[in-house]
């Protein structure tokens, strides 16, 4: 009888151990991130990597099936057999937790990106707006030499499994600077959720049982290169949303084709515009207006994407998302997307865009 209440207990104590933890990120750093974690990741995408469909997708598919068949099952003994069906559900999660670990979610607690590289946090107003007109300038160069023309919008032209392959290119010449970003076997499929997925409001996602990047194959393709590489930082143990848009964006600007710089300017281009249109209205407009008529356009066109698919189904996620963000060491929430900026500001303070 006892040992139904094994697998619960065990759930406590894990959740007890995961308050302890961000105090040991040097720990997770050395024996995880760098050591155990990497044995699995390089080992699941071995295995995982050549098939040429989500394996993960399918598992969650099945599971999602039996969870609803199992729901159906007892939803009449539910009230008398109440206590029974909590400890098989809590058993269950207990085990889901272990291995939600195991196999990735303890980089939750690793050594912070902005150490490890010796960036830092914080920037003024001042260099801030420095940064974003040297970013405008560099994006309206990309944006002109692709299409002659500063109104016209960009349009990239390779197959998204095109992309994933070429995704490699810019991580290779980005591991030749920092070995720490060196990324191995391909592992990245479309998702079989990807209309879910939208509705949820989410450009992709790594399964952390499989270790697949998993990108929404719906997305506007100007923004596919850097939603792909966002998951591929994912893949390499980064867990930090924040450090996998800097990791993502400097996997595409250092990529030499244009059409990935271009996703990589425009990308933190529109995050720096969208802060100052909530810090200095006036600043925003006079910087828009310097900013190609042709970029606006992607703008547009990733605006108007998002846009028909709005529902409060994505609103509920959000909401989710950013509380699972918090409860995994991200105190910043959904906000800690936005915080790759601080990373981008200093990282490029004494370097040439």
């Amino acid at each position: 009888m006892r040992r139904k209440y094994i697998l619960p207990l065990f759930l406590l104590i894990q959740i007890i151990i995961l308050k302890i933890l961000p105090y040991f990120p040097e720990f997770i750093e050395s024996f995880y991130s760098n050591g155990l974690y990497l044995k699995i990741s390089h080992f699941s995408r071995i295995i995982l990597g050549r098939i040429p469909f989500s394996f993960g997708d399918c598992i969650y598919s099945i599971l999602i099936l039996l969870v609803i068949r199992w729901f159906w099952k007892v939803r009449k003994t539910w009230k008398i057999q109440w206590k029974d069906n909590l400890l098989k559900v809590l058993s269950v999660l207990s085990i889901f937790y272990f291995f939600f670990h195991l196999f990735w979610a303890f980089n939750y607690y690793r050594e912070p990106l902005f150490e490890k590289m010796k960036i830092k946090r914080e920037y003024t107003d001042a260099e801030l707006l420095v940064f974003t007109k040297k970013l405008i300038a560099k994006t309206n160069e990309i944006q002109f030499l692709i299409t002659k023309k500063d109104s016209s919008k960009i349009i990239f032209p390779y197959s998204q499994n095109q992309a994933f392959q070429m995704n490699l290119s810019g991580y290779s010449n980005l591991a030749a600077e920092y070995p720490y970003f060196k990324y191995e076997t391909l592992s990245v499929k479309k998702s079989l959720f990807s209309l879910p997925l939208t509705y949820m409001g989410f450009g992709g996602y790594l399964n952390p049982f499989t270790n697949e990047a998993q990108v929404n194959d719906l997305l506007p393709m100007y923004n596919f290169p850097l939603t792909s590489c966002h998951e591929m930082a994912h893949q390499m143990g980064y867990a930090s949303e924040s450090e996998c848009n800097f990791i993502g964006v400097l996997a595409t600007l250092k990529n030499d084709n244009l059409y990935y710089k271009y996703s990589g300017y425009s990308f933190t281009l529109h995050y720096c515009l969208s802060i100052w249109k909530f810090k200095n209205e006036k600043i925003f407009n006079q910087l828009k207006k310097s900013v190609h008529v042709g970029i606006l356009k992607n703008y547009k066109e990733s605006h108007d994407f998002w846009k028909q698919y709005e529902t409060p189904i994505e609103t509920g996620f959000e909401i989710f998302y950013d509380n699972f963000l918090k409860s995994n060491n991200q105190k910043d929430g959904m906000d800690s997307y936005s915080k790759f900026v601080d990373l981008m500001v200093n990282y490029y303070k004494n370097r040439p865009l």
